[in-house]
């Protein structure tokens, strides 16, 4: 392996302070469960699900590919931005479609938020489609919460 191969595998609980801290600086948004307790859980029910990249020790990209038995969807697609344009996002990507096609997947849901026009172009050259006829609905769970963007 060369400093410069991109090696994308599942995510360990190790490296949640570093996942946490990385899409503070490379994602679009916060979410409600962007915290050590909801990643570790994630891991936990699902180690394959966080995928990362990196290039030597370096991570430079993140997506989770959540699988639930019935629906695929992914979250949190996040490149570096020193490194985006470097094929990185399609690398995940593909990575999370050939991890759903192999669970029995039949299409992938993507949430992106209405002011990312920079993430909205991203998924529509990689073949997504935006579908006008759903809008997201979300109701906290936990008491003092108020829905994220994310």
């Amino acid at each position: 392996m060369t400093d410069s191969e991109l090696i994308i595998r599942p995510a360990t609980v190790a490296e949640i302070p570093t996942l946490l801290a990385f899409w503070a600086a490379a994602a679009e948004g916060t979410s409600i469960t962007d915290d050590p307790a909801g990643l570790a859980r994630l891991l936990d029910r699902d180690p394959e699900a966080l995928l990362v990249a990196t290039r030597g020790t370096a991570l430079v990209g993140t997506v989770i590919a959540g699988w639930d038995g019935w629906r695929a969807s992914v979250y949190r697609l996040a490149v570096d931005p020193a490194h985006r344009r470097q094929g990185i996002g399609g690398a995940l990507m593909a990575a999370a479609e050939q991890r759903f096609a192999a669970l029995g997947g039949r299409r992938v849901d993507a949430m992106v938020l209405e002011r990312n026009a920079q993430g909205q172009a991203a998924w529509r050259s990689a073949g997504y489609r935006r579908e006008e006829q759903w809008r997201r609905w979300v109701k906290p769970l936990a008491a003092g919460t108020t829905p994220a963007a994310g």
